[in-house]
């Protein structure tokens, strides 16, 4: 689920109005409480093994263009994997940093399946198989040369298969969208600690550690966050989600217009255009667009929610969170795979000079660890080597330098306590007489 979806307990209500609403409440439990809640309609949507076979199976029909990876991350006994997907045209051509780089995400919360849908629709349209209206492909490749579409909250989506239709957190109940750096842990009056879990710590959650690397070596010049089931229904949003504070400069008009000429052109003006957490009604901390834009510093990061039905049920979260008949579920992958390659085209005009705002180049801090990380998983994409390898080192290695810098700093005062006895235990030349 998105930045815009809270969803308010039905005891608040009833805490609030007992004493005066009795009557309405009693009607209204007894309503929930007949309620039928919508079951995945499989007809339309993949279960999270047929669509990981199905991108398989697409990625091997297409291996000139598309690539594709498993990375897996644990820690403290629990363990996950993400699948990613690296789309380049030009891959058998250069190895070199490509001019345009995108990273997009789905599936960040398991209840939200009409996103990974769109994850593969965007992905068949890429490789040739399906096609838009009035898109030339040829004018595309010339400007996208990567794009890298992760599923990301496979242990979530199998709970959520399993029966659990309304869970948005990881296989250990962490909402993977609070367990980034940014403002971590900051609870608001609304907090809710089931659905907003945000972890023990910042990247505490192998999700998180796995997209926080991808993003650290990708070095992309737009991300994409992409949701479904917030109230207004649809939103393009810029950063940040942890306060109500509106980007200036030059950078938030170039941001700004794409946004709004993709309002304009794909949704007659439906969406929620601005930042998160000023146009939402509430602030969401540690939030993976607000690390994006502040220590990735990728010039264009973004959240979108792509659909939500207002008239549903907080308990019929299927139904809530992903469009039930085909009519809608066809035009929700139409109108947002359009406007996907819209971003895909005018992404770069709007950027202008994108060697000049490469992120890794810009002054943002970034700690030892997010570096260290960040290289070894560049070196993993270069020459090939696991991702289990490389994870059973870096706490090592992290060991190891922290070891080094201790030891470097005992050895200087132990020298430097050797000389000071050294001279103080120095005999003293008798004076003469």
């Amino acid at each position: 689920m998105g930045l815009g979806d809270v969803v308010v307990p039905l005891a608040l209500s009833i805490s609030i109005c007992f004493l005066s609403c009795s009557r309405d409440l009693i009607f209204v439990d007894a309503k929930e409480q007949n309620l039928t809640v919508t079951p995945i309609n499989y007809d339309l949507y993949h279960s999270s093994g047929k669509f990981l076979e199905e991108i398989k199976a697409l990625v091997h029909r297409h291996s000139d263009m598309l690539a594709m990876e498993t990375i897996k991350a644990g820690n403290k006994g629990y363990g996950a994997e993400i699948t990613v997907v690296t789309y380049s045209e030009r891959k058998r051509e250069t190895d070199e940093r490509s001019k345009f780089r995108i990273l997009l995400s789905f599936g960040q919360h398991g209840r939200e399946l009409i996103t990974t849908e769109l994850a593969l629709r965007i992905l068949s349209i890429l490789s040739g198989e399906q096609s838009l209206p009035n898109m030339d492909q040829a004018s595309l490749n010339t400007t996208l040369d990567k794009l890298v579409i992760p599923m990301e909250n496979l242990n979530g989506r199998k709970l959520v298969e399993a029966g659990d239709l309304c869970e948005r957190r990881n296989g250990r109940g962490v909402d993977l969208n609070r367990n980034w750096s940014v403002d971590w842990g900051k609870k608001e009056k609304d907090y809710d600690p089931y659905e907003e879990n945000p972890g023990t710590a910042p990247f505490s959650e192998p999700e998180a550690q796995i997209m926080r690397k991808l993003a650290i070596s990708f070095e992309p010049h737009v991300w994409i966050n992409v949701h479904s089931g917030m109230e207004a229904s649809l939103a393009l949003f810029m950063p940040y989600d942890h306060k109500n504070t509106t980007l200036d400069g030059l950078l938030l008009k170039r941001m700004n217009s794409l946004l709004e000429e993709v309002n304009n052109l794909h949704f007659q003006k439906r969406c929620v255009v601005g930042s998160g957490g000023g146009s939402v009604g509430y602030f969401a901390h540690g939030t993976a667009t607000d690390f994006m834009y502040d220590v990735v510093r990728v010039p264009m990061s973004f959240t979108f929610e792509i659909y939500g039905d207002v008239t549903a049920s907080s308990r019929d979260c299927f139904k809530m969170f992903n469009p039930t008949d085909k009519t809608s579920y066809v035009r929700v992958l139409d109108e947002w795979s359009t406007t996907f390659f819209t971003i895909f085209k005018l992404g770069p005009l709007r950027l202008g000079d994108i060697n000049s705002k490469a992120p890794a180049k810009l002054d943002k801090f970034v700690s030892i660890d997010e570096y260290l990380d960040g290289y070894l998983m560049e070196r993993r994409n270069r020459y090939g080597k696991k991702m289990e390898v490389l994870d059973l080192g870096m706490q090592e290695i992290r060991t190891y330098f922290r070891l080094f810098l201790l030891s470097s700093v005992l050895l200087m005062f132990m020298f430097c306590s050797r000389i000071s006895k050294s001279k103080s235990s120095r005999p003293v030349p008798a004076m003469p007489l």
